[in-house]
């Protein structure tokens, strides 16, 4: 089918000065894992315009405490109609709550969160404060979930952890990626499978057979699930061939490619 809109809810680009290095930098820790893009925002919207998508929302992950207020910053510059930025806030950034009121105050739909990336676990104490901040604010958390390409082992991640901040946070809107948890699916299905979260779906279609992501896809409810790329470590066109592919109605589908991002995201 061709779906009526299409919102890539995980996307990444970086400045244009900066994107070669970070993509050769993340290329080299990716145990062959290669870039389909340059990492600017020019070449992914060349690939949304080839792909057919609309909008797309950018996760940026600050690494260090330093790059947290530039990467705030360059996200207000990057911001437009098809553009939609998620800044990042690194769990031992110092003034976090005046960080995020900045991010709400200009109009961002949220942040992006990487446990393996920043040096943290999901449910660890000193981030909680990091939760409550944004939920009293309405931002939108974007965790990675599950293991990583770069640390196959890492259990940083994981659902239980993610189940645990759930229930202690239950206003707090969260996507956990790659459906919840990047190869630890059994784990999925055990702690966050119908949980008041949503999942979105890259590096699943493949990984998975494709009966077990619809499986998923059912048990969480279709009203969850959000399409996602991980662009440019994934082609956008071919993520939407991957859901095309599944054997899923129309109906599912179309929330899956926007009407569900257009209700997070209040387009």
């Amino acid at each position: 089918m061709k779906a009526s809109r299409i919102i890539d809810i995980h996307t990444h680009a970086f400045p244009d000065f900066l994107a070669k290095r970070a993509i050769e930098q993340l290329e080299a820790m990716s145990y062959g894992e290669k870039a389909h893009l340059d990492g600017t925002i020019s070449d992914l919207l060349r690939s949304m315009d080839k792909a057919g998508i609309e909008v797309a929302v950018i996760c940026s992950i600050a690494t260090a405490p330093k790059q947290v207020r530039n990467i705030t910053e360059w996200s207000r510059q990057v911001a437009s109609e098809r553009i939609i930025p998620f800044p990042s806030i690194h769990p031992d950034y110092a003034d976090f709550s005046e960080e995020i009121a900045q991010i709400k105050d200009l109009g961002m739909k949220g942040i992006k969160m990487h446990p393996q990336y920043q040096g943290f676990k999901i449910d660890e104490d000193r981030v909680m404060p990091i939760y409550e901040a944004l939920a009293a604010h309405d931002l939108i958390l974007t965790l990675h979930a599950g293991f990583d390409i770069s640390f196959p082992t890492d259990p940083s991640a994981s659902p239980d952890k993610t189940a645990r901040v759930i229930e202690r946070f239950p206003d707090l809107r969260i996507v956990a990626c790659h459906f919840g948890g990047w190869r630890q699916w059994e784990e999925v299905k055990r702690y966050l499978a119908g949980k008041n979260l949503y999942f979105e779906t890259s590096y699943t279609i493949g990984d998975l057979p494709d009966e077990k992501v619809v499986e998923l896809i059912k048990l969480h409810g279709d009203d969850k699930i959000l399409f996602g790329t991980d662009s440019p470590w994934k082609d956008q066109a071919k993520s939407i061939e991957e859901i095309n592919s599944l054997p899923l109605s129309d109906e599912t589908k179309e929330k899956v490619f926007h009407r569900n991002a257009e209700r997070l995201l209040g387009l």
